[in-house]
């Protein structure tokens, strides 16, 4: 559903917050082993988040990325909208500039109330409500699940 810089920049997220409660704070190599994805490609990821000012990185022996504790909770939809602009959660599912109630496309009617739930979602829920979750419940994952073992 949304590009994957996106998902992975969520699940990077997520999963440093996760660590960050843990009193760590990882690097490159470990985020991308742990949530699966390319290093050079999650770096990347990482050095725009920082430079948007979600987390904040630091080099040398207790080096690693790390959420500020004194800033408020990031809202999925600031990463995402960070990354792919707002169009998933105002734009229309044809793509046409002007559609609205007044002026629907073909797929208005079902498609509208489904990007303003998908909006409400990620309005409301946080990356450290996410890491929350993700401790709490030991069966969500950051990294795809191995079916065949």
């Amino acid at each position: 559903m949304f590009k994957k810089e996106s998902e992975y920049a969520l699940r990077a997220l997520v999963y440093i917050q996760t660590q960050n409660m843990n009193t760590r704070r990882p690097g490159i190599a470990e985020i991308a082993t742990e949530i699966e994805t390319p290093p050079s490609f999650t770096a990347k990821i990482l050095q725009r988040m920082v430079k948007q000012g979600f987390i904040e990185s630091q080099k040398g022996i207790n080096g690693g990325y790390f959420f500020n504790p004194e800033k408020k909770e990031l809202s999925l939809k600031r990463v995402i909208v960070s990354i792919e602009g707002d169009n998933l959660f105002c734009g229309c599912g044809f793509g046409l500039k002007e559609c609205d109630n007044e002026n629907p496309c073909p797929l208005h009617n079902q498609y509208a109330p489904v990007r303003d739930a998908m909006n409400d979602l990620v309005s409301n829920e946080t990356i450290q409500s996410m890491a929350r979750k993700s401790i709490n419940d030991k069966k969500i994952r950051l990294n795809r699940l191995d079916l065949s073992k």
